[in-house]
């Protein structure tokens, strides 16, 4: 049986690099309702110690009010990610650690004995991830997982296609995984970053394979995402029109309800509660 993710939004995750004092202060004013600080691959080899100490000080001090704070560590493999991860273990500015090129529950168990009891977030961006996409959401530290379709499609060998169809089974397989242990899963980046319709039909791809929002890198696309990611104002109206109709039903005696010449039953409630649970928590986040 699957279970719903945490209803906390997730609409927009914006990645900013850790070696950018400029970028880490103007992302606090920033709509977005997450943001990764990179310590991988935005942060040339050089700049690895001094972005980690920059963004150490930077989460002790600024507020970055609602916004969910994710950490993107150097993989264990490196001469970085061990300390990476001990840095920010017991910091209370970083709520989750994202762990790079994430390839089975394993990976994630290094991590959770350095940092044991930090929220943790997994990189599904290898053909191995892809196939361990079940072991690695069952994973008692995993809250999230986050797409990394551009080392996907490296690795897969795959050419760009608008409809992202040589991606399909992956973000398919990792969809179904999250969804069946309740973790929040979001969708890759659009590369492009000033083509806003390329944007918009990306992100309306994803929304409607079921992703709870999407990785951005430029805040040009923040709007875009967080109007697509939202419940639009005819989808609470109808949701809250099945909810009146499924249980003026319900009181006569009726297992299901029509609404706009459509059945609607018990699924189609549970759909259109979680629907209007997540546009309260949009809102309540204003």
């Amino acid at each position: 049986m699957s279970r719903q993710p945490e209803q906390r939004p997730v609409r927009s995750v914006l990645y900013i690099p850790a070696s950018k004092p400029r970028a880490m202060e103007k992302a606090a004013s920033l709509d977005c309702d997450a943001i990764i600080f990179d310590l991988e691959d935005a942060v040339a080899p050089t700049e690895k110690l001094e972005a980690r100490a920059a963004l150490v000080a930077e989460l002790a001090e600024r507020d970055f009010g609602r916004r969910l704070r994710i950490v993107r560590i150097n993989g264990l493999d490196s001469a970085w990610g061990r300390a990476d991860a001990a840095a920010f273990a017991h910091h209370a500015g970083a709520d989750a650690l994202l762990i790079p090129k994430v390839n089975r529950a394993a990976d994630l168990d290094a991590v959770a004995a350095i940092a044991p009891g930090k929220a943790l977030w997994a990189m599904m961006e290898t053909p191995l991830a892809m196939l361990n996409a079940g072991e690695i959401a069952a994973h008692p530290a995993l809250q999230g997982m986050v797409m990394g379709t551009n080392d996907l499609a490296k690795d897969l060998g795959a050419r760009f296609r608008a409809d992202r169809l040589p991606l399909a089974t992956g973000l398919g397989l990792c969809l179904l995984a999250a969804r069946a242990h309740g973790r929040l899963i979001v969708d890759g980046v659009y590369n492009a970053f000033r083509d806003q319709a390329g944007l918009q039909a990306e992100c309306a791809q994803g929304r409607d394979m079921g992703f709870d929002g999407k990785t951005l890198i430029h805040p040009d696309q923040l709007a875009v995402t967080n109007a697509i990611f939202a419940p639009s104002e005819a989808d609470i109206d109808l949701a809250r029109r099945q909810i009146a109709a499924f249980e003026a039903a319900s009181a006569a005696g009726q297992g299901v309800a029509v609404v706009d010449g459509k059945i609607v039953e018990n699924l189609h409630i549970v759909m259109a509660r979680a629907l209007l649970a997540k546009a309260e928590a949009i809102a309540a986040m204003a």
